[in-house]
């Protein structure tokens, strides 16, 4: 069985799916395989298993078992590229932090990014940190220098943090409009800045409709320019499943019949439940895009921004 081709979507967070939860300390190989043949089934394409913030040991435990089971699975490789890290290294303040423990958020460094990405065994792809909390940029451009790319996200660097890391690789933005508070100063803040950064490769979107109200999409997407943009689902194990109780990284996540993703006390969004063709189907049916500009932003430019 060979890989997927270039012409498919392809999917650079995805936290699990149909029952799977890429996160789970008890994840097994089967359940992996079964999730893979799921998003095969439902045309998911090519994905980055994302592992989100948790203590470095879980962390590693969970990026190790991932690594294992990929390269024991021919399926598994097939559907997934390689690895999302998405923390630890995000600011701690609430609002920014989004559904990630604040227990185990930390401040980066080069010592504890190569622990996670090691137990990767060269399947890490992606990672997501605040710039800001990378003073001197010595992880980003470690990680660049490793081949590997960096993407801000859960942060609130100034302009002159975000252009710093721009300089040392950062190439991208992670879920813009989501992992920030629901209340911020109406002209400065994250959301304007990462638009005003032109230096910025690559901006990555939620398009399930509920993290980002299509009206406020089609602005970003204006703004940002369909070249630049990449269009990811956040997609938790509850997607597939209708409304339920699921979990994600060892915490509850509650789905209601609009099939948004709550955390258990109803107070913020946790990951979704689209899938990619959905996705595709809301930007193709509901906010107009063209086929072509369709394609660019779940097919093309997620390559383009690994490099792939």
């Amino acid at each position: 069985m060979s890989l997927l081709s270039n012409t498919c979507p392809f999917d650079l967070q995805l936290n699990g799916y149909a029952g799977t939860d890429f996160n789970a300390s008890d994840l097994t190989a089967d359940s992996l395989h079964a999730c893979c043949e799921r998003l095969l089934l439902d045309g998911a394409g090519q994905v980055l298993a994302t592992v989100i913030t948790d203590s470095l040991e879980e962390m590693t435990h969970r990026i190790g078992a991932i690594a294992r089971f990929h390269a024991a699975d021919e399926v598994v490789r097939r559907v997934v590229r390689g690895i999302h890290i998405e923390g630890p290294f995000i600011d701690p303040t609430h609002g920014y932090r989004g559904a990630h423990p604040s227990d185990h958020v930390i401040r980066p460094t080069v010592e504890d990014t190569k622990r996670l990405v090691d137990a990767g065994c060269g399947l890490v792809a992606l990672l997501t940190l605040a710039p800001e909390h990378d003073p001197t940029a010595a992880v980003t451009q470690w990680l660049t220098n490793a081949g590997i790319c960096v993407s801000a996200g859960h942060c609130n660097p100034s302009s002159e943090d975000l252009a710093r890391a721009v300089d040392a690789g950062l190439r991208s933005f992670t879920h813009l409009g989501n992992g920030c508070p629901a209340l911020m100063p109406r002209h400065d803040n994250i959301i304007h800045r990462v638009l005003a950064c032109r230096s910025l490769p690559f901006v990555m979107f939620i398009a399930d409709g509920i993290h980002i109200p299509t009206e406020a999409l089609g602005v970003y997407l204006h703004s940002v320019g369909i070249d630049r943009a990449v269009i990811v689902t956040d997609a938790t194990s509850a997607a597939g499943m209708g409304p339920g109780r699921f979990r994600l990284a060892g915490q509850d996540v509650v789905v209601d019949a609009t099939g948004a993703t709550w955390n258990a006390e109803g107070t913020h969004l946790v990951g979704s439940t689209i899938s990619m063709q959905a996705t595709r189907d809301v930007l193709l049916r509901t906010m107009h895009l063209s086929p072509i500009d369709v394609d660019a932003i779940t097919i093309t430019n997620p390559r383009r921004l690994l490099k792939c």
